[in-house]
């Protein structure tokens, strides 16, 4: 996986920008992308400074928590419901989650999904 650039090459960059060469002339200057250039120009206008964004982590558990209501309604109307039978009862109300951003969910609100027995085991031992 990439790695941002340097905060100092970010600088460097638009220092020379700034004293009036254009995205062009500074990315073959510094060895980087004219569209770099311009995308750490507009986090310097955004943010105040070209500070490279977190990168990784989870991205998009804020779409499913946004159904969080529901999908733990569904879920305490029928407990022993499966995760696919759970997409159908949503895609029926509209909403469209995956089966692992459904785990991932369940996952994060320590709810497990394993299925119990219904009896239990036979004591009994073998017979021969």
């Amino acid at each position: 996986m990439s790695t941002p650039l340097s905060l100092d090459l970010r600088v460097r960059v638009l220092a020379a920008v700034a004293s009036g060469l254009s995205h062009r002339q500074a990315g073959e200057r510094f060895g980087v992308s004219a569209a770099s250039v311009s995308r750490w120009r507009a986090l310097e206008r955004e943010q105040g400074d070209a500070r490279p964004r977190q990168m990784g982590g989870d991205q998009r558990s804020h779409a499913v928590e946004a159904h969080g209501e529901l999908i733990l309604a569904l879920y305490e109307a029928e407990r022993d419901i499966t995760l696919q039978e759970l997409r159908a009862a949503l895609a029926g109300c509209g909403v469209a989650i995956g089966y692992g951003g459904l785990w991932r969910f369940f996952a994060r609100h320590g709810i497990t999904v394993k299925k119990r027995r219904r009896m239990p085991r036979s004591r009994t031992g073998r017979t021969s």
